[in-house]
């Protein structure tokens, strides 16, 4: 069984520095659409550059075995990143359709992550 929480693991783990990687890319593209949705959601443009820093620090945390409480922090970085995301969309009005798919990455990629990873025995 643990082999299937070791695969689950490095599946989600991947699959969630991929898209905190391409979201801090985007971010330091600061496109319009990244501007857009800043101006929606009421944030100053430094929010969108300091959060594509943490992401990245982030996931460098999540890959590097040698201090299990960073990866740890890392974890509860990206939660509350996915949690703040949502609310935020909730609080400006937006349809449950601008936030329903960030929570449910939220479960599945960084909770799911997280518990493979506790599962595996690291």
């Amino acid at each position: 069984m643990k082999k299937a929480y070791k695969i689950g693991y490095y599946i989600l783990t991947a699959l969630l520095s991929a898209m905190m990687l391409f979201s801090a890319y985007g971010s330091f593209q600061g496109g319009q659409e990244a501007i857009d949705m800043m101006a929606h959601l009421g944030y100053p443009m430094y929010v969108l550059t300091m959060l594509a820093v943490f992401k990245i620090l982030g996931v460098i945390a999540l890959w590097q075995t040698k201090f299990p409480n960073l990866r740890e922090w890392a974890y509860a970085g990206f939660f509350f990143d996915f949690l703040g995301a949502g609310i935020s969309f909730i609080a400006v009005g937006d349809p449950p359709s601008a936030y329903i798919p960030i929570f449910v990455m939220m479960v599945v990629l960084v909770l799911g992550s997280y518990v493979c990873l506790k599962k595996k025995g690291a």
